[in-house]
C-alpha cells in the first residue's frame, strides 16, 4: 500500500513539474516576473517543497533566495533593502525561503527585533508589496501549517538522521518553545498584511507530501493563461558515425571507482 502510494504520488508530482516547466517558459516568453514566499514553522516542510518546485527547472529561469542572519551593515539599511536586491528581472522566478516576513514573526518571537520595529513592518509591508504588484510583479504568499506533535516527530527525525541533522540551528533549537506565541504573531501578521494584491494562503503541511502537491496546484492555478507551445524537437540526424570522447592525456584521470 505504501509502495503504491508512493508511486502515485511520483506520479502526480511528474505532472505538476511538467507544468512548472511551461510555467518558467512561459515567463519567458510574456517577461513575466514572479516571486513565491514561503513562510511557516521551523519542520513545516518549505525546503522540500521548494526543492520539489525547482527540481527539473532551468537554474537560470528559477531561483531560491534563503538569507542567512544580516551583516552590521546590513543591520542599518533600510529593512527591505536585502530582499529586494534579490527581486526578479524579466522572465524570472524567484522563491523565497523564508521571506521579510522574518520581521513580523521570527524576529519578535525570538527577540531580534523591538516591538516597535515589527509594528513599523506591519505598517509598511502593505505599501511595500504594493509596489511589487503595482510595477507588474506577481506575488503569491503561503503559510505552511505543521501541528507541534508533528513538529516534534520531525524534529526527532532530524536529530537521528545525520543527512538532516544540519537542518536543526540553535534558532529552530529555542522555536521549540515557543509554538503558540508563533501562532499568534502569524495570526496578526496575516490578518495585518493579508491584501487583495498580495493575499496570504494556508496550506495544510502535516501530511508534507499531499501538502506539496496541493501546494504547486495551488501555484500553477493561480496564473492561468500562462499556457504557451511546447514542440516535440526533431533532431537532425548525425552526418557521420557516432564518434568515442578521447581527452589529452594532460588532464588527470577520476578513478572508476564503482
Amino acid at each position: 500500500m505504501a509502495h503504491s502510494r508512493k508511486k502515485e504520488y511520483e506520479k502526480t508530482l511528474e505532472a505538476l513539474q511538467i507544468e512548472l516547466v511551461g510555467l518558467t517558459r512561459w515567463l519567458r516568453s510574456t517577461g513575466k516576473r514572479l516571486i513565491v514566499l514561503f513562510e511557516g514553522r521551523d519542520a513545516a516542510g518549505k525546503g522540500g517543497t521548494i526543492k520539489a518546485i525547482t527540481d527539473k527547472l532551468d537554474t537560470r529561469a528559477a531561483r531560491v533566495v534563503a538569507l542567512g542572519k544580516p551583516s552590521s551593515e546590513q543591520e542599518t539599511q533600510w529593512y527591505f533593502q536585502r530582499y529586494v536586491e534579490h527581486f526578479p528581472a524579466a522572465g524570472e522566478f524567484v522563491l523565497f525561503d523564508r521571506s521579510w516576513y522574518n520581521r513580523a514573526v521570527v524576529e519578535p518571537a525570538m527577540g531580534f527585533c523591538t516591538d516597535k520595529q515589527a509594528e513599523a513592518f506591519l505598517e509598511a509591508c502593505p505599501t511595500f508589496e504594493k509596489l511589487i504588484t503595482d510595477d507588474g510583479i506577481i506575488l503569491i504568499k503561503y503559510w505552511l501549517t505543521v501541528d507541534q506533535q508533528e513538529q516534534e516527530k520531525r524534529f526527532a527525525e532530524r536529530a537521528d538522521d545525520p543527512l538532516k541533522r544540519w537542518k536543526l540551528s540553535p534558532v529552530d533549537m529555542r522555536m521549540r518553545e515557543k509554538y503558540g506565541k508563533v501562532g499568534k504573531l502569524r495570526n496578526t501578521m496575516i490578518e495585518r498584511t493579508h491584501r487583495e494584491n498580495a493575499p496570504w494562503f494556508v496550506a495544510d503541511f502535516n501530511d508534507q507530501k499531499v501538502g506539496r502537491l496541493n501546494l504547486i496546484r495551488h501555484l500553477l492555478d493561480q496564473i492561468p493563461d500562462r499556457h504557451c507551445d511546447d514542440k516535440a524537437v526533431k533532431l537532425p540526424k548525425l552526418k557521420e558515425k557516432p564518434k568515442t570522447e578521447h581527452v589529452t592525456d594532460a588532464a588527470a584521470r577520476v578513478p572508476n571507482v564503482y
